[in-house]
């Protein structure tokens, strides 16, 4: 499964060319229909503005689907150069729009790809990332001889616990990387003379 960047949350700016407000807001998309959806959320937000000029790119590396619109502005002056900024990335599920109240002054076709690049680059480089990397959901039962022991060990990997049950053992659901169980089940298995072997619960993308 393939490793990549992508929206932490929603992200917007707003910059001023030559009395034009360049809006860009930036979101996270799982799907086309995610994307698509978000598009029509920015436009029922603002209704009165000129164009919302979009662009998305849906999964990373050889698996991607993309789009783009120049919603009205003269053509490849809007849409490409909103989705070249992406390209530019290493961010993957994504969808831009750059929402546009002309300012009364034309810009001409190189000053409107300047300017939606401009607003594109600025919302990115404001743009909190996260990692998307497969994950799986262990469930082991710890002696309560070794359940800090455990706990710390479980809390020096890339993992959050999920659930913690007091009973004749301590059981332990956590989430890691997909990537580090196998050198924490060998080093649990190491800290427990072998006793304790966590299960696999679940897997899945986040």
């Amino acid at each position: 499964m393939t490793t990549y960047n992508r929206p932490a949350e929603r992200t917007r700016i707003e910059i001023t060319v030559i009395n034009s407000r360049f809006i860009t807001t930036i979101e996270r998309a799982d799907t086309v229909e995610d994307a698509r959806a978000f598009i029509n959320e920015i436009r029922a937000e603002m209704p009165d503005a000129n164009h919302h000029v979009y662009a998305f790119r849906i999964g990373y590396g050889n698996s991607i689907t993309e789009g783009m619109s120049d919603d009205g502005e003269p053509s490849g002056t809007s849409g490409p150069p909103s989705l070249a900024v992406i390209k530019g990335t290493e961010i993957g599920d994504v969808v831009l729009v750059t929402t546009r109240y002309f300012g009364g002054t034309k810009l001409g076709t190189g000053g409107l790809v300047r300017a939606y690049t401009e607003s594109a680059q600025t919302a990115f480089a404001q743009l909190k990332t996260e990692r998307k990397a497969p994950k799986a959901q262990l469930g082991m039962d710890v002696p309560y001889s070794l359940y800090e022991q455990a706990k710390l060990l479980i809390e020096s990997y890339d993992t959050s616990i999920n659930d913690e049950v007091f009973a004749v053992d301590v059981t332990i659901i956590a989430t890691f990387l997909q990537s580090e169980v196998e050198t924490f089940t060998a080093e649990l298995a190491e800290l427990s003379a072998g006793k304790v072997e966590p299960i696999l619960l679940d897997e899945y993308d986040t």
